[in-house]
Formats: C-alpha cells, structure tokens, sequence
C-alpha cells in the first residue's frame, strides 16, 4: 500500500472508488491515484504559498464531476490546518453534486460545498465569494475551460490550473475559413489535411488562452501531465498573477488570431483594454 499518502483517508479513496472495496489498488485504481497525486505536486505549493500570504484559501475546482480532486485536496490538505479555508465544486449534473455533498458531510469536510451550476453562470452566482485564490478546471469541454478563466480573471486568481479539454470551435473555424487561409498564407498548410486542422485546432486554442493569460499580467507555464490517458491532452497550463506588462501579449494575441483567420474569436480571448492610453482593439 506504499502507494498512499501518509494521513489520506483510505475510507475516502473507498467511497471515491479509487480504491477497491477492500481497500486494495487495484490496476485502474492505481492509475486514478497516481494521476490525482501527481497534480496534487502541482498544486500544493499553490496553496501553502495562498495560505502563508492570506491566512487562508479559497479553491475553486469546475468541472468537478465526481470531485476527486476537490476531496482530495481536501484530505490532504485542508483538513487540520486553516480554518475558514474552503473548496468549492462546480459541476451541472445534479447527481454528482448531491453525491458529493454527502460524501462532504460523511466525512465532516464542513469547508467543501458544491454548486450545481455551469461554469459560466458561476461567475455572477452570489454563492461564491468575490474573491477565488485559486481555480482549477481539469478537463472541462468545449467553452468550459475558457468560461473557468474567465472565471478566474473576474475572481482575481493568484493562481489557475487548467488541463485544456478538447475544443471543437476552433477547429471548425479553421476548417470554415481554410480556402482563403491557403490563398493568403503558405503556412496554412500546416491546417490544410484534416486531421491537422483538429490536432493545430487544438494547439492554438491553447496557445490563445496562455496569451490572453498573459495578456492580464500572470506568468504562464506549460507542462506535460505524465501517467495519463493517453486519449486526454496531457497539457497541463499552470498560471501565476505577477501584474506583468500587458500590451505585447495582447498584441501577439490578435495577430495570431488574424494569421490563422480567426479573428471572429476576438471576443473568446479577449484582453484587457488599458486605462491609462487608447483601447488597442
């Protein structure tokens, strides 16, 4: 059983069904944990760093679906320390969300609540406070994930996790405006065959959400997650709020987007307009 953190709830890992009913692990199980301990490395430091600034720290996790991560965040690291500490989970359907909050209440985890909401009606929800110090969104589909940094920008995260899902929209633009593409611009070639239009799809989405990122003053990195299905995105983007100079970020953003023919995204990746001179749109 070396497997398991010391101090985890291996009643926990039960009710999670990473572990087997008699507490074993068993293949599949092994590969949950190892997945979930390994972006727990992640974003420990995320939250000790929160904790030593503010006392405290508030997480939001979206698209939590059965809410592994947030139980085990919470297991490991919120449960003797930090008083008025608290994870939500934010998820749409509604069976998860009520087998969370008993799982929540089993196991008297009183700083976990769970919302039964989209991550963009999260935003406004006055069930959250104003301010998230760190988001999470493992996975979320389709405009999910740019919802959960939209999310974040408006919380004013210190920090953001995202596993970037698949997101078909980029794609399908791509496909749509690749005849003018290939006319103006030989490297359209590299979208042209389309199963590259689905992989640079899916690349430059990501690569958009590090430069809006950016281009609201956090420092990104991007890393590869190891040991996980091979079928998801192993990417994984950690964001940290530095209030970095803004403009070329920006800049580079809506050149991208009009050397691929996206710019009908503009208003997806949208950048914060300065102050203090003109508004570059």
């Amino acid at each position: 059983m070396e497997e398991i953190k010391p101090g985890q709830s291996v009643e926990l890992l039960k009710e999670l069904h990473i572990l087997t009913r008699d507490g074993k692990l068993n293949q599949d199980s092994r590969r949950k944990l190892k997945q979930i301990y390994h972006l727990y490395q992640f974003i420990e430091p995320l939250m000790k760093d929160v904790t030593e600034e503010r006392g405290q720290v508030h997480l939001v996790d979206h698209g939590a679906g059965k809410s592994y991560l947030g139980f085990i965040l919470y297991d490991l690291f919120f449960k003797d320390r930090y008083a008025g500490s608290h994870i939500y989970g934010v998820e749409t359907h509604e069976d998860l969300v009520e087998r969370s909050r008993e799982l929540a209440k089993k196991f008297n985890f009183p700083g976990m609540s769970f919302l039964k909401l989209s991550v963009a009606e999260s935003i406004d929800t006055p069930e959250l406070p104003e301010r998230i110090d760190v988001v999470t969104a493992l996975h979320a589909c389709d405009t999910a994930t740019d919802d959960a940094i939209r999310f974040a920008l408006k919380k004013h995260a210190k920090y953001i996790v995202v596993v970037p899902c698949c997101q078909a929209e980029v794609a399908s633009l791509l496909r749509k405006n690749k005849a003018r593409s290939l006319a103006q611009n030989t490297l359209a070639e590299i979208w042209r065959h389309p199963l590259h239009t689905r992989e640079f799809g899916s690349q430059v989405t990501n690569v958009l959400r590090c430069l809006q990122l950016e281009s609201h003053g956090y420092q990104v990195n991007v890393t590869e997650l190891v040991g996980w299905e091979h079928s998801l995105k192993n990417e994984l983007i950690i964001a940290t709020y530095k209030d970095l100079p803004r403009k070329r970020p920006a800049e580079r953003l809506n050149e991208v987007l009009r050397g691929v023919g996206l710019e009908e995204m503009q208003h997806r990746f949208f950048t914060p307009q300065p102050a203090h001179h003109h508004a570059t749109h």
